[in-house]
């Protein structure tokens, strides 16, 4: 690390045990007495070394939007079931279902590579805010400066990535204040070693998700490779294990209420430095139409998915996502009303405002907060368009396609550092990734019926929202049965959904895909024009927000006089937290641990609790062999913590205070989804996977003996001479 962050020089020691996603920087100016006296029992310098710019929070890994973590110097990533899912999907078949009947390669030859997976490694941070905002010229406006500094982040990422296998990327901390450029290893091998049947990896669905009691065993086992050199390198059978020099050996003995914990991961974003106003933006409109909207769609892909075997597989992977959004949508909306956020944030806004009155030299801080709020009133006329178009980026796979193949046409004929981000040169082997991945995800009566969805609620905007492409190709008022037969007409007009065609339109001219006359492509060019132009005002709003941002930041950073993460941004952090449960209402109190016994107390023989045959056989039998918790008198299978995460902390490794795996983070509390506004003691908890049960999972159910030795767990010959 060549600087350290701006907004250290007030780091001591919390406010709130658990309250903060530190950076690894930060663990650093953290009180060292403080995180001794909570249970931390290694040196923060062995979390973090400033002067390698590494540590043991580096064996938290970023697992293409989870997070992950190395738990043998072999290379092996655990991470959690819905992330490794493509991959899953990848290799299912109705006559090969991998994801009803969950997979173990029994030696190396047998592990399955996944198309598109990327694990990376965290190498170095360096501070580059100076640069960045030296790249603005005098007299900028808020779209030139926007446009200035994305330039500049190009350039200090083109910079980086010189060295070959090499990812890099430019945060952006507390709106501006400061920049960071993260220099990360990107391992391009991505193997699945384990994977659970559904039925335990999503034990529960959707009516346990978010939910306490729960008794999931969302977890999976990767192994990332290199070549025999050492270095990263795509898929090859020459291809060798990676050797990790930091990871989390599995702690056998498991945690108990008020041990200490660590969650280490790539928090995606939170919203705690928002303005009230914008909060209320969230809570009055923006969740709500994500309810709405994507409700909507879970309904239509689901009713369709029922049709026919393949069409399930298919739509699998989208209903996840949906549906996680759809219920956070909702969690987030019971959090922010059952929490008086919003209330609070313009009472912590009001206290700043009065202090800084009473100081000159925070005169520009007020004025940048004013400018904020006009700005975002501006924003709220045009939120049901722009939230549409969001929505038809990927609601419906056809147009979605279509609009990529569009610009990236458009898009590569200009100069690399011209381009949006998305489609520059270091991106497109990731994009013609998931153009080839999203075959699998395809269904097409589900993928028109939500298009029709889609239309449907465009030709209902008001005047000065319509979408011209929409209107153009589908007409202004909707009738069912025209739109429908237009939708038809594209698609069997079209050579987009052909992957073979599709492969072959992503290296074409503009040009040359209009010479196709293809329907859907010309749905594609209007979207994509209406789309560009959506940017460029978002790209003027995020001129302006980098402009006033980071001063209003200054005094409120100033006012608080104590410790403050920065929001998350998807960049590595660690949360300190303890074992325990919580009360979620009045005359109610859930205990931090749950069991085996309490996975076959929820069986019911039918989705969504339906526990496999051979789970049931062994728990039945009380074949609990090491595992079993003497105080608990049975296998533990989830346990709650009070750790500060969010969206991206998924698959987060949960370590004691020796740095020993105890868990793995999967989930939060319906209570605490609106943590990602604010931090509340009293029902932030997050939901890990017990290591015991991974554990007894292998073991007694799996007999996965190869893989346990290679962990350590069983004795006897090295896991390299038995796999």
């Amino acid at each position: 690390m060549k600087k350290t962050l701006l907004f250290l020089s007030l780091m001591a020691a919390p406010a709130l045990a658990g309250e903060g996603k530190w950076t690894p920087q930060q663990v650093l100016e953290l009180d060292p007495a403080w995180l001794k006296a909570q249970g931390l029992q290694v040196s923060p310098r062995k979390l973090w070394d400033p002067k390698r710019g590494t540590g043991l929070l580096a064996g938290a890994v970023n697992v293409g939007g989870c997070s992950g973590a190395f738990i043998s110097e072999s290379g092996l990533v655990i991470t959690n079931h819905h992330c490794a899912f493509s991959i899953i999907q990848e290799h299912s078949s109705p006559q090969r279902d991998l994801i009803t009947q969950g997979f173990l390669a029994k030696g190396r030859e047998e592990e399955l590579p996944g198309k598109g997976a990327r694990v990376q490694v965290p190498r170095s941070f360096t501070d580059v805010t100076k640069e960045m905002f030296a790249a603005v010229p005098a007299g900028a406006d808020d779209l030139a400066r926007q446009k200035a500094m994305e330039r500049k982040e190009k350039e200090l990422v083109a910079e980086c990535e010189q060295r070959p296998a090499t990812r890099c990327k430019v945060a952006s901390f507390d709106g501006g204040l400061q920049f960071v450029l993260i220099d990360s290893v990107e391992l391009a091998d991505v193997r699945l070693v384990y994977a659970p049947p559904r039925a335990v990896g999503e034990y529960g669905g959707e009516e346990d998700n978010w939910m306490w009691p729960r008794h999931t065993g969302d977890f999976a086992i990767l192994r990332a490779y290199t070549a025999p050199d050492g270095s990263a390198a795509q898929f090859s059978a020459r291809n060798v294990p990676y050797k990790a020099e930091f990871f989390f050996p599995l702690a056998t003995q498991g945690v108990k209420p008020d041990d200490f914990v660590m969650v280490l991961g790539y928090p995606g974003i939170t919203f705690r430095a928002l303005l009230a106003d914008d909060m209320a933006e969230r809570q009055t409109r923006y969740y709500p139409r994500v309810v709405d909207v994507y409700g909507e769609l879970i309904r239509i892909l689901e009713e369709e998915g029922e049709k026919d075997p393949a069409g399930k597989i298919a739509v699998a992977s989208s209903l996840k996502g949906l549906h996680n959004r759809y219920k956070n949508a909702g969690g987030q909306l019971a959090g922010l009303k059952r929490g008086h956020i919003v209330e609070k944030q313009r009472e912590a806004e009001a206290a700043v405002v009065a202090w800084a009155e009473k100081r000159k030299e925070y005169a520009g801080a007020l004025k940048a907060r004013a400018e904020l709020l006009s700005l975002q009133a501006e924003k709220g006329k045009g939120f049901e368009r722009e939230f549409l178009l969001d929505v038809l980026k990927g609601g419906s796979k056809g147009p979605a396609l279509a609009v990529t193949l569009a610009r990236l046409a458009r898009e590569r004929a200009k100069p690399d550092l011209e381009r949006e981000p998305e489609y520059m040169d270091r991106e497109l082997p990731r994009l013609k990734d998931r153009l080839e991945r999203e075959q699998k995800n395809f269904f097409a009566p589900a993928d028109k019926r939500a298009l029709l969805a889609l239309v449907r609620r465009a030709q209902a905007l008001g005047a000065g929202e319509r979408i011209a492409a929409i209107d153009k190709h589908f007409g202004r008022t909707y009738a069912e049965k025209e739109v429908s037969a237009k939708i038809d007409a594209l698609y069997a007009g079209s050579k987009v959904l052909d992957l073979a065609e599709r492969q072959k339109m992503s290296g074409e001219t503009e040009a040359q895909l209009r010479a196709r006359k293809d329907p859907l492509l010309e749905l594609g060019f209007d979207l994509a024009t209406e789309m560009v132009a959506l940017d460029e005002l978002r790209d003027r709003r995020l001129g302006a927000n980098v402009r006033l941002m980071p001063e209003w930041r200054k005094a409120v950073l100033a006012h608080a006089g104590k410790p403050v993460a920065p929001d998350a941004n998807g960049t590595l952090r660690v949360t300190f937290a303890k074992v325990k449960g919580y009360s979620p209402r009045d005359g109610a109190f859930y205990t931090p641990q749950t069991t085996l016994a309490g996975v076959m107390e929820k069986h019911t023989g039918q989705e969504p609790f339906n526990v496999p045959e051979k789970v049931a056989a062994a728990a039945n039998a009380k074949r609990y062999g090491p595992w079993m918790d003497k105080r608990l008198k049975d296998v533990p299978v989830n346990f709650l913590a009070d750790a500060d995460t969010t969206g991206g902390n998924s698959g987060s490794p949960t370590v004691n205070g020796k740095g020993q795996l105890v868990g793995v983070n999967f989930d939060r509390v319906w209570e605490n989804v609106a943590n990602d506004f604010g931090y509340n003691p009293d029902v932030a908890r997050n939901v890990n996977v017990d290591v015991r049960y991974v554990l007894w999972l292998l073991d007694q159910v799996e007999d996965a003996d190869g893989l346990l030795r290679e962990l350590g767990v069983r004795k006897g010959p090295k896991a390299q001479e038995r796999r």
